[in-house]
């Protein structure tokens, strides 16, 4: 984990005055979404990912929670990211700050540290530790981030993000060959799977509870344990990650919202940003 001071981050606050996000998709990265923001009040609920989210922050200092840890970060912090890990944000200080981060997912990400290494890997990429204090790899990131951008040309953009890459997997990274741990109690095991099952329905704790052979505060605080989020918000990120998928098949956001079970656009639209930084309408056009 990496923690910074208050004057390190008001040595380094966002030179931008007002909120903003840059997101696009790069098809030199097979399609990879990338996004670039400046965030002053602007905070992420808990929410997860079906990519990696690796990135760093430029300029100022960010709040983060992940695996149940909250830590402040600011530049010279990496942030690694696995697929599906529950995790949130928010300014660490009054002037927020500014970050870069890239979405690729497995097989990308397998791909190209294969591309780039010449070895095959024998499981799935992996990090252990999701903020690491590792400077001179977080200033390269951002200067590859920068000048893919930028508009880089094809070489020169996949070259700087692909050596990259392969150098924060070598630095921190692992392979996870073994299947994940399913040593959960079964009563949250049961609650979860149900949710994956049902999230476009209303589901009551009530009912979710009387299923699973809990109380409702048992299952609650049970959960919470296990999974670092409520039930509730789990279904609403299930809600947000299928809506991703589908604003990027280029569905409307009034479909999407009807799809993944909100009350409408503007449900969505609320949820979305709250997760992503940005609305359903730019992230269906980046």
């Amino acid at each position: 984990m990496h923690n910074i001071s208050q004057r390190q981050a008001s040595d380094a606050m966002p030179t931008d005055k007002s909120e903003h996000a840059r997101f696009w998709r790069d098809a030199r990265f097979r399609d990879m979404e990338c996004m670039r923001a400046t965030f002053i009040t602007h905070e992420f609920s808990p929410h997860s990912h079906d990519t990696f989210s690796i990135g760093s922050i430029e300029a100022g200092c960010q709040m983060a929670m992940i695996r149940g840890a909250r830590e402040m970060t600011g530049p010279g912090a990496l942030y690694l990211i696995n697929p599906g890990e529950t995790h949130d944000g928010q300014p660490g200080a009054e002037d927020g700050y500014r970050y870069r981060m890239i979405y690729p997912d497995t097989q990308v990400f397998t791909e190209i540290l294969e591309d780039v290494s010449g070895k095959v890997l024998h499981g799935a990429p992996s990090f252990q530790r999701q903020l690491i204090s590792d400077p001179h790899l977080a200033e390269r990131f951002c200067r590859a981030h920068r000048a893919i951008e930028e508009g880089a040309s094809a070489l020169e953009g996949e070259e700087s993000m692909y050596t990259v890459l392969l150098e924060i997997f070598s630095r921190h990274g692992a392979q996870i060959v073994a299947p994940p741990d399913r040593a959960e109690p079964l009563g949250v095991r049961r609650a979860r799977d149900y949710i994956d099952a049902h999230y476009e329905e209303e589901i009551s704790l009530d009912l979710l509870a009387r299923i699973v052979g809990l109380s409702r505060a048992h299952l609650i605080r049970a959960f919470r344990k296990h999974y670092f989020i409520t039930p509730h918000a789990y279904q609403t990120d299930l809600r947000i990650r299928r809506a991703r998928r589908l604003l990027r098949r280029g569905a409307a956001p009034s479909e999407t919202a009807m799809l993944c079970g909100f009350a409408d656009q503007a449900h969505l639209t609320r949820h979305f940003k709250a997760r992503t930084g940005v609305t359903p309408a730019v992230f269906r056009a980046g």
